[in-house]
């Protein structure tokens, strides 16, 4: 897998940054219903919930990070990444696992594999 990285914003709408600390765990969502943008990602936090969105503008981009755009199509419906750096208001994550075919995924789950 090719590492990808991108930006968490709206941290600022949601829980903020202070609890993110390099290492831990976020899950994405696609929001394909989302009303403002169909190609939003949502970003999860465990006994949290919605703590931002992948970025998808220019204005929140974070540097060379992936924009929710580019890395729609990259991952299945859900994935898994670690935040690495914390900044003001947003977080830059790496991808740690992609969940491209959700059927395969199901049956591992499913057979406790």
């Amino acid at each position: 897998m090719a590492k990808m990285y991108f930006t968490i914003a709206g941290c600022n709408h949601y829980h903020g940054t202070d609890f993110m600390k390099p290492g831990m765990k976020v899950k994405l969502e696609k929001d394909p219903k989302n009303e403002y943008d169909k190609e939003a990602i949502k970003v999860k936090v465990k006994g949290l919930g919605l703590c931002g969105f992948v970025a998808n503008s220019t204005y929140t981009v974070e540097g060379d990070t992936m924009s929710a755009g580019r890395l729609y199509d990259k991952i299945g419906k859900k994935a898994k990444a670690k935040v690495v750096y914390v900044l003001p208001n947003r977080a830059v994550c790496k991808v740690i696992k992609e969940t491209k075919n959700e059927d395969s995924n199901e049956e591992k789950i499913k057979s406790g594999d």
